[in-house]
């Protein structure tokens, strides 16, 4: 296990309200739909680069308090100092094209965006 993902959690009707233009954000929606920023109260996991064959993946889990978690784990042997990528698998909730979400991992399996696979 890396780490747990922090930072201000937001409901979905908060985030709907919230003009995000010009912000930077590490945004991480969870399956309650709660959100999560790492840019406010975050720590380093929020820094894991998208990558189409990535070598970390997030996993959520409940704790004691029955709040929903997110950890990121290896799923590929890393060495000190290896980059840790994760898939984004990012949603365009507006329609916009995945030419907007372009992804340069450079991997043989690139899917050229950062959108996730639904096919």
């Amino acid at each position: 296990m890396l780490g747990i993902y922090e930072g201000r959690r937001y409901s979905q009707q908060e985030i709907a309200a919230k003009v995000w233009d010009g912000q930077l954000t590490y945004l991480f929606t969870l399956s309650n739909r709660e959100t999560i920023d790492g840019a406010k109260g975050g720590n380093g996991t929020r820094h894991l680069n998208h990558a189409c064959d990535p070598n970390c993946e997030a996993v959520e889990e409940y704790d004691d308090a029955g709040q929903l978690l997110l950890k990121f784990q290896t799923i590929a042997p890393v060495n000190a100092g290896d980059e840790l990528f994760v898939d984004y698998c990012l949603t365009a909730d507006d329609g916009s094209p995945a030419s907007d979400y372009p992804c340069r991992c450079g991997s043989p399996n690139c899917r050229g965006t950062m959108l996730a696979d639904l096919g």
